[in-house]
C-alpha cells in the first residue's frame, strides 16, 4: 500500500494549507503526520511552555482532521529516520510540506530530508508559506512578491480528506516523556486554532481600536495588541488570513463611514499599523531564510569580537532573575516569565539593557528570551536581538533608558508596583529609580535599597556613555561601513534609502 504524507511542522491548521489541499486533490491514501523530534525538544531555544502550547495545537488539529474523515498520526524520532521506517513498511509516494524558516536544527533537518527523499526516490513537494520566499534572488523584488501572496485567495479547508491508512500513532508525549521540566508558570494563552481565531476576532472587533497608540506601554499593550503572534508562530493561523481579515474589517469600516456613520479614526490608523506589522514580520523572517547563520553569527562581521570576550555571567544572571535594580527592567522580565508575552517596545528595552548597559553579547540573552517568548519566531527573534544590540550596521542605535521608559510608559508606576511589589510603598517620584532616595526616605517608604530591592548592578550614566562610545567607534570604521553596505544589499528594507537617518 503506497501512501502520501502531509508533514505538519509549524503549520498546525487545515485552512489556507497548501500541502493538505494538494494531497487531498490527488485522491491518494494519505497519512497526516507530526513528528516529535528529540533534538528540537531538547534544543536551547525550546521550553516547556512551547511544548504545552504545541500539544494543545496538535490535539485540536487531530480533532479537526477527525471531523474531516481522517486523523493525525504522531511519531517520535529523528528525521529522516521516521520517514525511512514508514517508507520501508508502506511505501511513500510523495511528502507534502510547507517551506519552513525555523532554527538551525530545522534547517539541517530539512537538508537531511531532501537528501533522503532524492536517494529514496520519494517526491518531496515543499509549498510556499506566507510571504517568505525560498531562494530569493533579489531583495528589491521581495515586497512585490509579499503583496501578491497576501492578495491571493485563501486556500479553503477541504470538505473531506482521504482516510489515513491504519498506521499506529503514538499518544501525545507528556512533559516527562519529552524530557522537560514541569511548567512553573501557566502561559496566558493556550494553543490551537480556535483560540487564535478568537484573539484575532476580538482584536478586529473591539480590542484593536487604540492599537497604534497603546502598543508601546505594558499597561495597555496586553489588551490592545492582537496577541495572535503565538498562533502565527505555530501555524494555527496563516499570515495571509490575518492580513485579509484586517483588510476585510477595514473595508467594512470604510463602507459604514461612506454610508454616513461616524467612526473613530483610530480604527483606520490601527488597522494600517496591524498590516504593517504583519509585513515586517515576514521581512525579518526573510533575513533568516536568506542567511540561516544569523542565529549564531553577527549579521555584520565587522562587529565580531565587540562583546564576545567580555561576557559577565553575574550580570547575565541578575538580568535573567530580575535583580538588576532597574524597576522597569525587572518588572518586564517578571511579567514575561509569568505569562510568556511582552509587548515589542519592552522586549527591545530588555535586549538593549543586556547589550548596552551590561555589555553582554546577544547570543545568551537571545536564547533565554527565546525560551520565555511563547511566540518565539527564530527569524524575527535573532534579527531583533542583533538589531537591538547594534551589530547589524544598518539600523539606528537605540540605547533605552529604563527610567525614561518608566516615565513614558508607566508614569504612575502601576505596572512596576504590580510586578515589583517590593516597591509598593515608594511614591511616583522615585518609583523608576528608587536608589536615588535618601536613607531616610527609604525607611519612610518601607523599602531599603540593597536589602528589600537591589542596588543597580551598573551605573546608568556610566554604562550609557561607555556603550555609546564603543558602539559608535566600532560602527565608524571603514570595514564596518563596507560590511554595512553589503548587509543592506542583502537584508535591508527597501522602503527608504540607506542613508535615511530615520531608518
Amino acid at each position: 500500500m503506497a501512501v502520501q504524507i502531509v508533514w505538519f511542522c509549524r503549520d498546525l491548521r487545515t485552512t489556507d494549507h497548501g500541502p493538505l489541499a494538494a494531497a487531498v486533490a490527488s485522491g491518494l491514501p494519505c497519512l497526516y503526520l507530526y513528528v516529535y523530534e528529540p533534538e528540537q525538544l531538547q534544543a536551547e531555544d525550546f521550553s516547556t511552555a512551547h511544548f504545552e502550547f504545541l500539544n494543545r495545537c496538535l490535539a485540536e488539529l487531530d480533532d479537526r482532521l477527525r471531523q474531516l474523515g481522517a486523523r493525525l498520526t504522531l511519531r517520535h524520532g529523528r528525521l529522516p529516520d521516521v520517514f525511512e521506517a514508514l517508507h520501508r513498511e508502506y511505501g511513500i509516494i510523495e511528502i507534502h510540506s510547507h517551506e519552513e524558516t525555523g532554527n538551525w536544527l530545522s534547517y539541517q533537518r530539512d537538508r537531511r530530508v531532501r537528501a533522503w527523499a532524492r536517494g529514496a526516490g520519494v517526491r518531496l513537494t515543499e509549498h510556499a508559506c506566507n510571504g517568505v520566499v525560498r531562494r530569493l534572488s533579489d531583495r528589491d523584488a521581495w515586497s512585490g512578491i509579499w503583496k501578491q501572496r497576501m492578495r491571493a485567495t485563501l486556500i479553503p479547508e477541504p470538505a473531506r480528506v482521504p482516510q489515513s491508512p491504519d498506521i499506529a500513532s503514538l499518544a501525545p508525549l507528556t512533559v516527562q516523556q519529552a524530557g522537560l521540566a514541569p511548567l512553573s508558570h501557566p502561559s496566558q494563552q493556550t494553543g490551537g486554532r480556535t483560540q487564535g481565531l478568537a484573539w484575532l476576532q476580538s482584536f478586529l472587533e473591539t480590542r484593536g481600536l487604540h492599537y497604534r497608540s497603546e502598543m508601546s506601554s505594558p499597561l495597555t499593550a496586553a489588551e490592545s495588541c492582537s496577541r495572535i503572534s503565538p498562533y502565527l508562530a505555530f501555524g494555527c493561523l496563516s499570515v495571509r488570513e490575518a492580513v485579509q481579515a484586517g483588510r476585510e474589517t477595514l473595508w467594512r469600516l470604510r463602507t459604514r463611514q461612506q454610508q454616513g456613520e461616524s467612526l473613530d479614526a483610530a480604527w483606520f490608523q490601527s488597522l494600517a499599523s496591524f498590516e504593517s506589522r504583519l509585513a515586517w514580520r515576514c521581512h525579518f523572517i526573510q533575513k533568516l531564510e536568506d542567511e540561516p547563520a544569523i542565529e549564531f553569527r553577527n549579521v555584520n562581521p565587522a562587529f565580531d569580537g565587540l562583546r564576545e570576550n567580555e561576557f559577565r555571567p553575574d550580570l547575565f544572571h541578575a538580568w535573567c532573575e530580575s535583580r538588576t535594580g532597574y524597576p522597569m527592567v525587572d518588572a518586564c522580565m517578571r511579567f514575561l516569565q509569568a505569562g510568556g508575552w511582552l509587548n515589542f517596545r519592552m522586549r527591545a528595552m530588555l535586549m538593549s539593557f543586556a547589550a548596552y548597559h551590561l555589555w553582554l553579547h546577544w547570543r545568551q540573552p537571545s536564547l533565554f528570551l527565546a525560551r520565555l517568548f511563547l511566540d518565539y519566531e527564530p527569524g524575527i527573534h535573532y534579527c531583533q536581538c542583533q538589531m537591538q544590540s547594534g551589530v547589524t550596521g544598518i539600523n539606528a542605535i537605540r540605547i533605552y533608558s529604563p527610567a525614561r521608559q518608566a516615565a513614558d510608559q508607566d508614569p504612575q508606576g502601576e505596572f512596576i508596583r504590580r510586578w515589583v511589589p517590593e516597591l509598593d510603598g515608594v511614591p511616583d517620584e522615585w518609583i523608576a529609580e528608587p536608589h536615588r532616595m535618601s536613607r531616610l526616605q527609604q525607611d519612610l517608604f518601607g523599602c531599603r535599597i540593597g536589602r528589600d530591592y537591589p542596588l543597580p548592578i551598573v551605573h546608568h550614566e556610566t554604562a550609557f556613555r561607555s556603550a555609546q562610545a564603543r558602539i559608535f567607534a566600532a560602527r565608524s570604521t571603514v570595514l564596518a561601513r563596507q560590511q554595512s553596505a553589503s548587509v543592506y544589499q542583502k537584508h535591508g528594507s527597501r522602503r527608504r534609502p540607506m542613508n535615511d537617518p530615520g531608518r
